[in-house]
């Protein structure tokens, strides 16, 4: 058997491209995993290329990579290998090879030729999705992410997603309906929804599907409950949060990418929106859906941000109350519309000063946050348990209101239920931005 190691870069729809690739080669029975790179012949930097940051962390790591296994073949693959494999082929020889992430079932050959001393260069243009279950999830236990599409039609100005992914292509649904089926089967408790806009899935076929395929999905048998990352704001459907209080097992966590909220931002932006009508947007979702937890993402530094549409974002975050928020800097991505908005001068300069207004941004979301989770405090959830801390007899968790990698945890005091497990929790205190809790082993558990 030849053995495979993956460093995987990036979010989450990288994490099942990644997974995808491992079966793939499995599924021919001549690799298998290597949980420590010094095992393995063959490494894959599954990169990301999204921003000027994820483009120098995926090259440093290969880099390193390359210096700590000098003996091993390593393949660039993922979204900076997709879109700059034949700049960087004949610039970066640390790499033996490069693999794009269209059609993932040719990694197969791709790692054959390494292994044959062949530097390839493989990066399909034409997509082809995948059906591959995936056995290896790189996710904590009990949870996986199941992608509905990829690509992205809306065309936001600073995006560089459809240079890497192309347009939308969403799956059919009936695949997607066996996967959470799989899933569920091999015993993931949270089924985690991803695109780049999941209310946007079917509308390359006409209209949107997602709110049926939601309703199916619901009616798979087996204790789990369905979590939706990313949705547009300008392509939110009405109906979406009624039916989600209409759900037992379909939960009120909504992660919906403001990015700003100043129109004349929005609109430079490519978007349609406004304060206004994105405050609407979440008073709506609050108003029909119990306990509602709402998550965005905003912007600093886009060319057009003065202080008074920095002052405008502030006050809508201030106004909506985020459960959560992330920040980040514009990144002025070559080949996007959005390029020639500024030169390179001029971005250098506003980057210093987007810095600035990200940290009051994050100062002034901290303290919403906390807020915010005080609610829980006295209340019952189920949490899934990710890891043990046996030394201090604590597990480490999630409940619904917290997504994977980005949100705060709940600590519970106890240290003998397995990973995986979901247990019925009294949250008894707030921590920062985490909670704490005691079992009610009375309840629902593993």
């Amino acid at each position: 058997m030849n053995r495979v190691y993956i460093e995987n870069l990036g979010c989450s729809k990288n994490q099942v491209d990644a997974e995808t690739m491992l079966q793939h080669l499995a599924d021919t029975g001549e690799w298998e995993y290597a949980e420590d790179p010094a095992q393995a012949e063959v490494i894959l930097v599954n990169t990301c290329g999204f921003i000027e940051s994820a483009r120098e962390e995926s090259i440093q790591t290969l880099l390193s990579l390359r210096e700590s296994y000098p003996q091993a073949k390593i393949m660039m693959t993922g979204c900076l290998a997709e879109r700059y494999a034949e700049t960087m082929a004949d610039e970066l020889w640390e790499a033996d090879g490069f693999f794009g992430n269209r059609d993932l079932s040719r990694i197969v050959t791709a790692a054959r030729q390494l292994l044959e001393h062949r530097r390839t260069v493989e990066i399909p243009r034409d997509y082809r999705f995948d059906t591959a279950q995936r056995e290896r999830s790189f996710s904590f236990p009990g949870s996986t992410y199941v992608k509905l599409s990829e690509g992205c039609s809306h065309r936001c100005r600073y995006c560089a997603i459809p240079l890497i992914r192309g347009d939308l292509r969403s799956r059919e649904s009936g695949e997607v309906l066996e996967e959470i089926r799989f899933a569920v089967s091999r015993g993931a408790r949270e089924i985690n929804l991803i695109a780049q806009d999941l209310a946007a899935f079917g509308t390359d076929r006409g209209s949107s599907q997602f709110l049926d395929l939601l309703k199916y999905a619901c009616d798979i048998p087996g204790e789990f409950f369905i979590r939706m990352l990313y949705i547009h704001p300008d392509a939110f459907p009405v109906e979406l949060p009624a039916l989600v209080e209409s759900r037992e097992n379909l939960i009120g966590y909504f992660d919906i990418p403001f990015q700003h909220a100043s129109r004349k931002v929005l609109q430079g932006m490519g978007r349609k929106g406004d304060a206004e009508r994105y405050l609407g947007l979440t008073e709506q979702i609050r108003a029909e859906v119990k306990d509602a937890v709402i998550r965005s993402t905003f912007m600093t530094g886009f060319p057009g941000e003065g202080p008074q549409e920095f002052d405008e974002l502030r006050s809508f975050m201030t106004s909506a109350k985020m459960d959560w928020a992330g920040m980040f800097v514009y990144s002025r991505e070559e080949g996007t519309p959005a390029y020639g908005d500024c030169s390179a001068a001029e971005h250098r300069r506003a980057v210093r000063e987007a810095e600035k207004r990200m940290k009051l941004l994050q100062q002034l979301q901290g303290p919403i946050t906390e807020e915010r989770l005080e609610r829980w405090i006295g209340r019952d959830v189920d949490v899934i348990i990710e890891e043990i801390i046996p030394e201090e007899d604590l597990s480490i968790g999630r409940s619904f209101m917290q997504a994977p990698e980005v949100d705060g945890a709940v600590v519970v005091l106890t240290g003998d239920v397995p990973p995986g497990s979901s247990v019925r929790c009294r949250i008894e205190r707030r921590n920062g931005i985490d909670l704490e809790a005691v079992p009610m082993y009375g309840g629902r558990n593993a």
